[in-house]
């Protein structure tokens, strides 16, 4: 954020002193919104919102000689309308200075490249020379991405406050911003100017907040803008950059290097928007089916416009190029009769490309093109029949001079057919175990199998579902009556089951198991699929039924999610106990000798703290990692992250890097979720770096070799012990807190705008997963959101300074000294404590118990909130200690200077919004007489804050 005192004010001259091309740009739009809002709403409200914006400058600079009441008293007496103007000026100031961010730490990438300086980390370039000097061979990392399957999921959790019309226009002021800083004409720069204030006016004049709640539709279109905007063009690039730069730095592994049109698809995309059900009843078979539809609709409309754009470029005339005889035979089959066009091959085969294509399109359900097509084509039957068309072309510019004519445009498109096919992206399903559990009582009921399988115990609930599974039969019948939830269910899989016929094999291949708990959570899904023609048997009438089905195929891996504390800690045992069954080991060897294992960070966290989270996580990994070497199964974990460092968030670079030894070996998923999705996605350039660190980061955890010394072996098992230690004493803490704490439930509801949030239009899934104020029914998102919007952040670092306190809590000196000691090696030398720490110094950085001393103020019951909010100071201030004693960083973010200093700004700006929406909030639950405290204009004004802190902090959830 901008360091000066006249952001918004049009008439003032720029200081003297040098200020930095970002700031500078931070004032121009400030200056332009300051216009807007002069115009708009007048000279008393411009100058209400400068009084203000000064007023939380001068607190921030300087704490001693001002004080926050200064600030809370003068937002404390604003009328409804004037409360509303400043919090929207403040809000999208905050998104305005986001997007001049954006662009100055892109310019800053470009320059250094630029320049020739060392590449950065998580970049393609530190990552091979990291393997150069630990002397991994080219043909090490050649094999590796043979072998390597990255994806991150895009997921429709409801933490993206922000509406599609509000992201398009600020990627739009973001696209002249740009423009800005390049060489203009005069002419050119006014013109520039005149675009960029007048579409921070449109900005202004268009509301930020949905007036209804988000459909799964709506989720699934704003997730395919991302594709239109990053994915599209730069998955497919990347590709060929990642094997430009590892053939040149290994030559002798050219030949190797997995390429576009390989069948190497490293880097795949996820979805889990319109088939991720659990906890949201709005997702069924038709939204299945409705998000496929929209993906090949979107992925289709692209290859037709790069089909005819490369009908543009392609007028190579046969009379001054050779072509391939198979060339020539695929431009023979075109409609085309044109005898302009008689000697232009290239451009007649791609004309009967385009007729197939068209066709194709029509044949998934698209009933308007943007161009018709020459004559009558058949329809591709898969990608592979389209990818086969286009390297017929490849081939013939290759072998006749026309090789950099492919990489303008035609490789990229062939790359682009082999990783979206017509699918676009793979669209996990999730369901929890419990919906399982019902469906198939009823079912057995029905059947007559087993009047109450719910009630069986574990064994005998295996014994079952193996022994159904061994027979040849279905249980369901279609002259049975079932209740609405299981004619859903298995609608549902039956959908899976002919969205796979319909867009290929790639369209649905997962199917995620919230809560599991057991080894019949995983048999469960097993059989539904089997009830829905998922699961095939061999055919073969020699053997027994039995054998039949022992040597089934399964269409859908079953992946067990392990989410609580409990959870994590029986991951390893209930996956031995599964895999050690044959009936599932055959399973898993069809499936290449490879499982998946998804991880939740956010319940974990939620269930047992910041600290016992990431320990158990950790602990779960390397227990996995060593059952599945142990049986020669191939382990894939599967990253259930979120956006706030209490939700599994922080960098994804050093978080890949810092996984246990052994446990990415070049397979890792990981989930993009809300708000997250934008800050990564939503620029082009940053995208493409973005998926470029996520390989880059799988190269190097996969890679490079284990340190075998000794001592630091011996230091290991140092590190884990204390750990071990201290997350116990954590886990008290906190459980104490949050499960244990009477009244602590109404001190959450009352003193954080989790009310409001469950009200916000923000997404399709309910805030909880029962009707209840229960925090275990909570979700993990509104519960991190909260904390996040009162500045506590409590689920990034509650717990940790009890632990370490206690830890050290020792008579002998010298014994407190020697554990010391061992901390501060932790953190010097083992990379997953570093990167813990790391992310609880942002988070520290962020909290700010002033301002939540506001929020504690709307808790009713004085007694209960003096007692809870103590605790909570006490326990921030032992955290904050214990933090210097291990890494001697009395400040926050030492080692991130520049994140300091951007935080230090923009916390100014965001302190307003945090003081209105106490002020607002207050009103709203206690209207007294006042009745314009309960109109729908107030509640829009509370939502505002929401949103404008959101984008201040930029992780809200």
């Amino acid at each position: 954020m901008a360091d000066q005192h006249q952001e918004m004010s049009s008439n003032h001259p720029l200081s003297s002193r040098q200020v930095s091309p970002e700031k500078e740009d931070i004032r121009m739009l400030g200056r332009m919104l300051g216009d807007v809002i002069r115009e708009k709403e007048g000279e008393a409200i411009f100058n209400l919102v400068e009084k203000v914006r000064r007023t939380a400058v001068s607190f921030r600079r300087n704490p001693d000689l001002y004080s926050a009441d200064t600030l809370n008293n003068l937002l404390r007496n604003l009328s409804r309308n004037q409360a509303i103007s400043v919090v929207r000026a403040f809000s999208y100031f905050s998104h305005l200075a986001n997007i001049a961010v954006d662009k100055h730490a892109n310019l800053a990438y470009r320059a250094a490249r630029i320049a020739g300086k060392a590449p950065e980390k998580g970049s393609l370039s530190y990552a091979l020379n990291m393997l150069d000097q630990s002397g991994v061979a080219g043909a090490e990392i050649k094999k590796l991405l043979h072998e390597t399957f990255i994806s991150p999921v895009l997921t429709a959790h409801p933490t993206e406050v922000q509406r599609k019309s509000t992201l398009d226009s600020e990627r739009e002021i973001a696209r002249l911003l740009a423009e800005h800083g390049t060489d203009l004409t005069p002419k050119e720069r006014k013109h520039n100017t005149e675009m960029l204030s007048a579409r921070i006016a449109g900005l202004w004049q268009t509301r930020l907040l949905r007036y209804t709640r988000l459909s799964v539709a709506d989720e699934i279109n704003n997730a395919l803008s991302y594709y239109r905007i990053t994915f599209l063009r730069e998955l497919p690039e990347l590709y060929h950059s990642i094997q430009e730069e590892i053939a040149e730095r290994y030559p002798e592994s050219r030949d190797g290097v997995p390429a576009p049109g390989s069948e190497s698809k490293y880097l795949q995309m996820g979805s889990w928007i319109g088939g991720d059900r659990d906890g949201n009843p709005n997702v069924n078979a038709d939204t299945m089916l409705h998000a496929l539809e929209r993906q090949s609709h979107l992925i289709m409309e692209f290859y037709l416009e790069e089909i005819h754009n490369l009908g543009a470029e392609l007028s190579i005339s046969s009379l001054l190029n050779h072509v391939s005889p198979e060339l020539q035979e695929l431009a023979n089959t075109s409609s085309d009769t044109s005898l302009h066009r008689v000697d232009e091959p290239y451009r007649r085969a791609l004309i009967a490309i385009y007729s197939r294509m068209a066709a194709t399109a029509r044949d998934y359900g698209m009933t308007s093109l943007s161009r018709s097509e020459i004559g009558v084509g058949e329809a591709y039957l898969s990608p592979d029949e389209f990818g086969k068309d286009l390297q017929i072309m490849i081939d013939s510019l290759n072998q006749n001079a026309g090789g950099l004519l492919v990489r303008a445009r035609l490789g990229s498109l062939k790359a682009a057919v082999d990783i979206f096919g017509f699918h676009l992206a793979t669209l996990d399903m999730r369901q929890s175990s419990d919906v399982h559990e019902r469906v198939l009582t009823e079912i057995f009921a029905a059947a007559q199998v087993e009047p109450d399988y719910a009630s069986l115990p574990e064994e005998k609930k295996i014994e079952l579902l193996i022994g159904e599974l061994s027979k040849p039969r279905l249980l369901y019948s279609p002259f049975a009556q079932y209740s609405e939830e299981t004619a859903s269910e298995l609608k549902i899989m039956r959908t899976a089951r002919y969205i796979r016929e319909q867009y290929g094999k790639r369209a649905i291949t997962n199917y995620i198991i919230s809560h599991t708990e057991t080894v019949s959570d995983l048999l469960e899904v097993y059989l539904l699929q089997k009830e829905s023609g998922l699961l095939h048997p061999r055919r073969n009438s020699g053997l027994a039924a039995s054998q039949q089905w022992e040597d089934a195929e399964l269409d859908l891996m079953a992946i067990p999610l392990f989410e609580t504390i409990p959870d994590l800690r029986l991951a390893a045992t209930i996956m031995k106990e599964a895999m050690s069954i044959p009936f599932i080991r055959e399973l898993i060897r069809k499936q290449g000798d490879l499982q998946e294992v998804m991880l939740g960070y956010s319940d974990s966290n939620k269930d047992g703290g910041y600290t016992t989270s990431n320990w158990e996580l950790y602990k779960a990994e390397k227990q996995l990692v060593a059952l599945f070497n142990e049986m020669g199964v191939k382990l894939r974990l599967f990253h259930g992250r979120g956006g706030t460092v209490g939700r599994g968030g922080g960098p994804t670079y050093e978080a890949i890097l810092a996984q246990p030894h052994g446990t990415v070996n070049g397979q890792i998923r990981l989930t993009e979720q809300g708000e997250m999705i934008a800050s990564k996605f939503a620029h082009a350039e940053i995208g493409s770096r973005n998926l470029e660190l996520l390989v880059a980061a799988t190269l190097e955890a996969s890679l490079m070799p284990e340190d075998q010394n000794k001592k630091y072996a011996d230091k290991m098992h140092d590190f884990e012990t204390a750990l071990e230690e201290i997350s116990a004493l954590a886990y008290q803490a906190y459980r104490h807190l949050v499960y244990e704490t009477p009244g602590f439930t109404d001190y959450f509801f009352q003193s954080t705008p989790i009310a409001e949030i469950a009200e916000l239009n923000i997404g399709s899934r309910p805030a909880s997963r029962k009707s209840s104020r229960r925090i275990e029914d909570l979700r993990a998102i509104p519960w991190s959101f909260s904390w996040g919007q009162c500045r506590v952040l409590l689920p990034g670092w509650y717990g940790f300074g009890s632990a370490i306190t206690q830890w050290l809590d020792e008579k002998d000196p010298g014994v407190k000294n020697r554990k010391i000691a061992l901390l501060q090696s932790m953190y010097k030398e083992w990379p997953f404590f570093e990167s813990m720490l790391s992310n609880m110094d942002m988070v520290l950085s962020k909290a700010d118990l002033a301002i939540a001393y506001r929020y504690s103020e709307l808790v009713t019951d004085q007694k209960l909130r003096d007692s809870i909010f103590s605790e909570i100071c006490a326990e921030h201030q032992r955290t904050l200690e214990s933090f210097e004693i291990i890494t001697s960083q009395k400040e926050r973010l030492v080692n991130n200077p520049a994140l300091a200093k951007a935080l230090k700004d923009r916390l100014a700006y965001i302190d307003p919004l945090n003081h209105l929406q106490v002020e607002l909030i207050k009103r709203h639950r206690n209207p007294g007489s006042n009745p314009e405290n309960l109109d729908a204009r107030a509640t829009r004004g509370i939502h505002l804050t929401i949103n404008g802190i959101s984008a201040g902090m930029r992780n809200t959830g």
